[in-house]
């Protein structure tokens, strides 16, 4: 082999192992690409989930809190079937949406259940026996929540004017349900403050 042969040699196996490393780092910087790329997908698709939940929650909330029916009888003043609101919890007798695009009424506590923003609900009875013949059902609103605070525009009585109050006995409802929904600080979801106006109030509460 003369001199020559060797150098195109010794180029030939130095030109393969610059390929090779070129090659290798392509790959490397391929992976890492697909891992950031599934990273990302992961974290749109969880987001998107969360926001889907929360904009339900909302629907499901805003159709609840709006139509509250009210007492089949014909009454001076009309008054909800039932209705009792506390600072963590409301009670009433409401129009449940199934799904399929009708409302069933039942008797709902809309509350927090281990971490959970929850609607305990069963069918309405007319009859208290039939009513405790039958357990609640449990549907969960929004997974993760720290804090439930609800509150009822009106007036604590007759002559005082109107105001949040944490406290709301019916069978006359409020002017306004404002719900407060807070998770934990290292949870980046924001809930802004969903205030619904019932079509059923008393004015003169």
């Amino acid at each position: 082999m003369t001199d020559e042969q060797e150098t195109n040699s010794g180029f030939t196996l130095l030109e393969t192992l610059v390929a090779l490393t070129v090659l290798g780092l392509l790959m490397i910087a391929l992976i890492q690409g697909v891992r950031t790329g599934l990273d990302l997908w992961n974290v749109q698709t969880r987001r998107t989930a969360e926001i889907a939940e929360l904009v339900s929650a909302t629907r499901v909330l805003r159709a609840v809190l709006t139509a509250v029916p009210i007492q089949p009888a014909a009454l001076e003043a009309p008054v909800a079937i039932g209705f009792n609101g506390w600072s963590d919890r409301v009670r009433l007798v409401g129009q449940l949406p199934t799904g399929l695009g009708v409302t069933r009424q039942v008797e709902m506590t809309i509350h927090l259940r281990a971490s959970g923003l929850v609607i305990s609900w069963m069918p309405h009875w007319h009859h208290a026996s039939e009513a405790a013949a039958s357990p609640p059902t449990v549907t969960e609103l929004i997974r993760g929540v720290d804090r439930l605070e609800l509150g009822y525009w009106g007036k604590s009585t007759r002559n005082s004017p109107p105001a949040w109050l944490p406290r709301w006995e019916g069978p006359t409802l409020p002017a306004l349900i404002r719900v407060r929904v807070r998770f934990a600080n290292a949870d980046n979801r924001r809930w802004p403050d969903l205030v619904v106006a019932p079509q059923l109030w008393n004015s003169e509460n």
